[in-house]
């Protein structure tokens, strides 16, 4: 489980990458390279990172359904996802 001050940080972090995008785009397209120097550094959104909706979980984070393999797994195993079954895991 995730500090819950990591989990705000991430959202902080969400807004500022929304705030700053249309002006992040616009100085990108006019190659102003210092005006991006300028913006806060968390507005870009290289800096999000992907975390396990449920946990919070960074680590082992599975794109396609925005869950840890940890999640996954009990979800698969509960019958919680559908077309999941389980193998020899």
């Amino acid at each position: 489980m995730a500090k819950e001050s990591m989990k705000a940080r991430e959202v902080k972090r969400a807004r500022l990458v929304a705030r700053y995008a249309e002006k992040r785009k616009a100085l990108k397209e006019a190659g102003d390279w210092s005006g991006l120097a300028k913006l806060p550094r968390n507005s870009s959104p290289v800096r999000m990172h992907n975390r396990c909706s449920i946990t919070g979980r960074p680590k082992g984070y599975m794109r396609d359904f925005g869950i840890s393999r940890i999640q996954f797994r009990e979800m698969a195993s509960n019958g919680l996802i559908p077309g999941v079954r389980k193998a020899s895991w």
